[in-house]
């Protein structure tokens, strides 16, 4: 079963016997077979034609409209959908099946954060790096001894500051300075984009997990409350380094946002996007979520699909306790 993603704009999207098709104008972009479809997720402005609603919905395939950041405005669901099932499951998770969970999400995080940092101290070959990887690796080791989530959360805290303590190296732009993580408000330019790249990707993932019918409230390493989805939370951390990181040096390193043009400082405090900053963010994210990957042979999805599989394997190991649950981790 896969997912079909419509992410390019004024598609119109209609159904030939149990083929879906995708067309912009008269140019046939994707074609996709109904009963082999999970799900259709619907990105921007795009038309979908009745009789293809209503065969999802006789075969109970839902349908999300989403804003083109990720924001899910709502679905299409059979009157006969429920996810109580699901409800009882995920409420019904020991604390120690939790904290199994929340040791593999924060493994994965060290990882890719190490990751992230070796490919730079290829380009930079910085000593700060190199300390920096060395103490990630470090943490990684000690991630499994934790008995606790208070213990493990120290631990995720030990290697993010190990990491912000050296992405300043990373940096390669008079006009940005790094002084260090800070978040409510953000502190300078290069903390408006992480903190603004990482809440599209936060919204986006509660969307999908609203859309495979999880409760967002629930959660392993963070603790939810009335205001906080914590699960989002939980399953964005795979994420941070290798998508917005990344994507923020690559537009701060190749002099693609200006200090003096996409930023306002506020005389209350802080820095933020302004309404330029925002939009070369979004597009530059937008672009790099939609691109094309190949996940097995003849088999293409946008970027966006990682997100969507993490959340499908949280789902699935909820309903399979047998199976391990495995987070994202850059190759």
């Amino acid at each position: 079963m896969e997912s079909l993603y419509i992410s390019q704009q004024g598609c119109y999207v209609s159904l030939r016997q149990d083929c879906v098709l995708v067309k912009q104008g008269k140019t046939v972009l994707q074609e996709a077979q109904l009963p082999m479809l999970e799900q259709i997720l619907v990105f921007g402005q795009s038309q979908l034609t009745t009789q293809l609603i209503r065969a999802c919905l006789f075969r109970s395939i839902p349908i999300a409209y989403l804003s083109r950041m990720g924001r899910c405005h709502g679905r299409v669901l059979p009157v006969t959908s429920g996810y109580r099932a699901l409800a009882r499951q995920q409420y019904g998770l020991s604390s120690e099946v939790r904290l199994a969970i929340a040791k593999q999400i924060v493994s994965a995080k060290l990882k890719n954060s190490r990751v992230i940092l070796q490919r730079q101290q290829r380009r930079h070959n910085n000593p700060a790096l190199l300390e920096a990887i060395n103490q990630l690796e470090q943490v990684a080791q000690q991630v499994q001894q934790a008995a606790s989530t208070e213990q493990l959360m120290g631990y995720e805290g030990a290697g993010a500051a190990s990491y912000f303590g050296a992405f300043g190296a990373c940096i390669d732009h008079p006009e940005f300075v790094w002084v260090g993580r800070s978040k409510r408000p953000p502190g300078d330019p290069l903390n408006a984009m992480l903190s603004f790249g990482y809440q599209v990707l936060w919204n986006h993932l509660l969307s999908l997990i609203e859309i495979q019918g999880l409760d967002p409230y629930e959660a392993c390493l963070h603790q939810g409350s009335e205001r906080h989805p914590a699960l989002a939370s939980d399953l964005i951390e795979v994420f941070r380094s290798p998508i917005v990181d990344s994507l923020v040096l690559y537009l701060v390193n190749r002099r693609m946002v200006s200090v003096v043009d996409d930023f306002d400082f506020p005389a209350t405090g802080g820095c933020y996007l302004n309404e330029s900053g925002r939009k070369k963010l979004l597009i530059a994210l937008i672009g790099r979520m939609e691109e094309q990957q190949q996940v097995s042979p003849g088999i293409r999805v946008p970027r966006w699909d990682l997100l969507n599989r993490q959340v499908k394997r949280f789902r699935q190991f909820i309903t399979q306790t047998t199976q391990n649950y495995e987070p994202y981790r850059i190759r």
